[in-house]
């Protein structure tokens, strides 16, 4: 992957996920808008005993390109992760999941031999992350831990339980800060960064009824290479201290 490449579409994907994650109130002309504002909703619950003014609630949103395969998304639907993090009462680290958020995104070609086949609806395609059980989020330099991913199969001809990375094994993304990182807004803290993995495998698709050899074969899996995940992303946190209510 061409790092130039990269960088032209996670600045394409950052508009829109800047978009997205961002409401600014006010117009022309009108008083100063109040500042960005952001969903906590899906901030976990915190571990018994420890003290919330020290655990933060950290959102991540982004966009990107995706390859499973044969087959790239050029910008799949924003993805925003949810987790907290904070010391537990023994002084270790702690973590707890939140959620992953995405709409589907429609695979170009389909379940047609390529991506400039058969168009017909009922060959139609999309694919749908979920979060696949697993996740590490501290980072070590460049590198930004862990999370698993499984990618749900949607499409009019497919069983609803067609997933790729099902069971005991999800797609495993280890992704590489690709850049700096850029303070966008101090109050509220908000990082924008580019990153990227290109190392990952992705298994076959199961569960999907007839025409899972057909998926697999359209979609040239399993893949143990060339599949590879481009992200531009908005990231922020609050204390679970200022976190209203619920």
């Amino acid at each position: 992957m061409q790092t130039h490449t990269f960088l032209r579409r996670a600045a394409a994907g950052l508009a829109v996920a800047a978009a997205l994650t961002l409401t600014v109130a006010g117009s022309a002309g009108a008083a100063p808008a109040p500042g960005p504002s952001y969903d906590f909703s899906d901030c976990p619950a915190l571990p018994a005993g420890v003290d919330a003014a020290r655990w933060k609630c950290e959102v991540m949103t982004a966009t990107g390109s995706l390859t499973l395969g044969n087959r790239t998304l050029p910008e799949f639907a924003p993805m925003t992760v949810t987790h907290a993090e904070g010391p537990m009462p023994d002084g270790s680290r702690g973590q707890v999941w939140g959620a992953l958020r995405s709409a589907p995104t429609a695979v170009p070609g389909g379940l047609s031999g390529s991506p400039g086949g058969d168009r017909s609806p009922a060959l139609g395609l999309s694919v749908q992350p979920e979060y696949g059980g697993r996740s590490d989020f501290y980072t070590v330099g460049d590198d930004m831990g862990l999370f698993t991913v499984r990618y749900r199969a949607l499409g009019p001809l497919l069983p609803r339980g067609c997933v790729i990375g099902a069971g005991e094994t999800p797609v495993e993304i280890r992704l590489k800060r690709v850049g700096p990182s850029e303070r966008v807004s101090k109050n509220p803290p908000v990082i924008k960064f580019a990153a990227v993995d290109d190392t990952f495998a992705v298994p076959a698709a199961e569960g999907c009824g007839p025409l899972g050899r057909v998926l697999n074969d359209r979609l040239g899996l399993p893949a143990q290479t060339g599949n590879a995940i481009t992200l531009s992303a908005l990231y922020t946190y609050r204390t679970y201290d200022q976190l209203p209510p619920r």
